[in-house]
């Protein structure tokens, strides 16, 4: 059994999303409001699908990168295997199988063109990773090696989408073909690091974390002083994304360790894979600490015993009863 990451407070019970249901250590209530595919409907996977060609029915507006598509009803009977077909070739990095993507998308029924959902109307895009057990097999086989910065289309027979059983929920019949049209914005892996300006760090009664944007875990030097007593949380590499509501959901690299010892007790970067949480399910230092703060930034959070773990850490973390930790974060993206 994997590891499991310390910060989460709470975990919620499933969450139903198009882009798929989340491990057990991340998605968001937020994901919900999307009446989409779940990894569950993919839980015993088919064969891989042959990629072909076509058909796809035409996009007859909307069709520059980022602009919400309208997609005509299929015409005819729908491939059998999958129809992928790239509309605009991005120059980006390729999204690679466990990565996760930043998009805006649209899916409808092939039959009828009705639309089961669209990111492009709640102007905010989808943060989902592209694995199995995380989306529809669909979505896995056609994305997996295009490019950010690229439109993909494609048809999803039931076989790699909801299966004979469809789903009753979103309004698709064990028959129905889907098309789905995506813009890839980002896709994040676990080498993703921080981009933005590095920031002074001139206090020598905190820690200092490292500025290296290499995928690698940066270190941490914890000084030989007294905790502090209050919430710290600094930039170390200022990013220039939006600013972090309360009640976001965030992707992130991260490792802690313990003020008294310097010894690390958690990492994303051990585990080889990136973690994605709601604000609201973490101890409230991180909470605290990230609200706020630019998406693409690396920052610093010591998080003092009131606003951690107090007298009850987690059986088996490694940490102590009234323990201070220092965390380093790097803030990739938001829903």
């Amino acid at each position: 059994m994997r590891r499991r990451s310390v910060i989460l407070a709470a975990v919620p019970a499933g969450l139903v999303t198009l882009a798929g249901c989340g491990d057990d250590e991340s998605d968001s209530s937020k994901a919900s409001d999307s009446a989409s595919p779940s990894a569950s409907a993919s839980a015993s996977a088919p064969p891989p699908p042959k990629i072909v060609d076509g058909p796809l029915p035409a996009v007859t507006a909307g069709v520059k990168f980022g602009a919400k598509p309208t997609v005509a009803k299929g015409s005819g009977e729908p491939s059998k295997q999958l129809a992928v077909k790239t509309l605009i070739a991005g120059g980006g990095s390729p999204v690679a199988e466990g990565d996760y993507i930043q998009a805006q998308y649209l899916g409808q029924i092939w039959d009828t063109a009705k639309v089961l959902d669209n990111s492009y109307d709640r102007k905010t895009a989808l943060l989902t990773q592209i694995a199995q057990g995380k989306t529809i097999e669909g979505w896995r086989y056609a994305l997996t090696g295009k490019k950010v910065g690229s439109r993909v289309e494609f048809s999803v027979p039931p076989a790699w989408g909801f299966g004979k059983a469809g789903n009753a929920q979103v309004g698709v019949k064990g028959t129905d073909t889907l098309v789905f049209v995506f813009d890839i914005q980002d896709t994040f892996g676990p080498k993703s690091s921080a981009k933005g300006k590095k920031v002074t760090q001139g206090d020598a009664d905190l820690p200092k974390v490292g500025t290296n944007t290499d995928g690698k875990a940066p270190s941490i030097e914890v000084p030989k002083a007294d905790p502090p007593k209050k919430l710290v949380a600094n930039y170390v590499i200022e990013g220039d994304g939006d600013k972090l509501a309360a009640d976001d959901t965030v992707l992130v690299q991260y490792k802690g360790v313990l003020w008294d010892t310097g010894k690390e007790f958690d990492s994303s970067y051990g585990r080889k894979e990136l973690t994605s949480f709601s604000l609201q399910q973490v101890v409230k230092g991180w909470s605290q600490g990230m609200t706020g703060k630019k998406v693409g930034s690396r920052i610093v959070i010591v998080v003092p015993p009131a606003l951690g773990y107090g007298d009850q850490p987690p059986a088996g973390s490694g940490i102590k009863k009234d323990s201070t930790m220092v965390f380093t974060v790097d803030i990739l993206a938001k829903m």
